[in-house]
């Protein structure tokens, strides 16, 4: 009995799964499990004297493509181990046909993985071209977005690579997609819309990340140039999401392109000032700003106007037009207020002030008729008590 119970035993080790004995099986585990220590091992001795190299050179970008290698690292040591465990063990043809698909499959994946982490660090080689956009701010918005185009087309070539591996036909998947290409189109349209839109903010330069914005619609910075929209941070910390089209359809103020920054007022002063009064107020205004370096005088950029403009209601108007250099909304009010302070003091110097609204009423005849004019009473006409 006990010989026959041994005869079963051998005849399941025998038999096994797919055709490979249970021997076989255990070895192919045993294989794998070393494979598993070794990427341990591999861990923590290589890659952190590697590590240890890197940080030595000059560039970070070393660093960076290190750090985003180490998962596709520690999963190729799992695809590889998977390869030389299933050569240990006997398998029917259809089990080897399969392990053979799944660890192709999962060798375009390691290395599409691989390419998709590393291009980041590597996007840090784009820096160098940064004078080919202009400024750094279109710099970084081109970079971001060729750093999504790459990412896109190593997606698309890896899921087509893993396609083609079990027997789909991937070019005649994508002739077919003429078949009902219209539907596509029909149902991308506003995608594909708002991407082109994308590519004409890009290649017009509307506008860049960081830029200070206004539409019809929303005013704020720009944060992000997507593929379909843009996101635009508001004053008050809301974020708005606008189609790429909706945005290079309507107009759009960049105030981020000023050159110089305008201050434009009408000073009202009392009519009481005198044409002397008035000439020497608009004189040391003048000089005031073309002696204030904070203001762009140079007729060759700017205009700087200081005129009598109009005789108000209850004012004389003084026109008062001139630019900043600076274009930093912080920066420009305080040189506002410091302007509104002298021109207060160059006012009040000259003997003048400021005008402000006022109505004088003229009455012509009284709605009653005149009035009786009042006397005081004297002791002769004061009343008597009757006797």
């Amino acid at each position: 009995m006990i010989e026959e119970f041994g005869k079963e035993i051998q005849t399941v080790w025998d038999i096994g799964v797919f055709g490979a004995n249970l021997g076989e099986i255990f070895q192919a585990i045993g294989i794998f499990l070393l494979f598993i220590f070794a990427r341990r091992l591999f861990f923590r001795t290589t890659m952190k004297s590697l590590k240890v190299l890197a940080k030595k050179t000059q560039t970070d970008v070393d660093d960076q493509v290190i750090a985003a290698l180490e998962d596709p690292l520690e999963f190729a040591f799992v695809v590889v181990g998977l390869y030389f465990a299933g050569q240990f063990v006997t398998l029917s043809d259809t089990a080897v046909h399969l392990l053979a698909q799944c660890v192709r499959s999962l060798i375009a994946l390691t290395l599409f993985w691989a390419m998709y982490r590393v291009v980041d660090p590597l996007s840090a080689l784009f820096d160098r071209a940064v004078g080919l956009f202009g400024s750094e701010g279109m710099h970084e918005t081109v970079k971001g977005f060729f750093i999504k185009l790459v990412k896109a087309i190593i997606v698309c070539l890896g899921i087509a690579a893993i396609f083609q591996e079990w027997g789909f036909n991937v070019a005649a998947v994508l002739g077919s997609l003429g078949l009902v290409g219209m539907a596509v189109a029909l149902g991308a349209q506003d995608f594909i819309k708002n991407m082109f839109a994308g590519m004409t903010i890009f290649l017009d330069r509307m506008f860049e990340k960081g830029n200070w914005i206004k539409t019809p619609d929303v005013e704020g910075t720009v944060e992000e140039i997507g593929f379909r929209a843009t996101k635009i941070r508001q004053f008050d910390k809301a974020l708005v999401t606008i189609p790429n089209s909706k945005l290079a359809s309507e107009a759009l103020i960049n105030f981020s392109r000023m050159t110089q920054r305008r201050i434009y007022w009408k000073i009202g002063v009392e009519y009481r000032t005198t044409k002397e009064q008035l000439s020497g107020i608009i004189t040391d205004i003048q000089e005031y700003l073309h002696g204030n370096p904070a203001f762009e005088t140079d007729p060759a950029k700017t205009k700087t106007f200081v005129f009598l403009d109009s005789f108000g209601a209850s004012s004389v108007d003084i026109l008062l037009y001139c630019f900043t250099k600076t274009t930093v909304w912080g920066e420009w009010l305080a040189v506002k207020e410091h302007l509104a302070y002298k021109i207060k003091e160059i006012v009040e110097g000259h003997g003048s002030g400021f005008a402000f609204p006022s109505t004088s009423l003229y009455v012509e005849t009284l709605p009653f008729g005149t009035p009786e004019p009042f006397t005081l009473p004297t002791s002769d006409s004061s009343p008597t008590t009757a006797q």
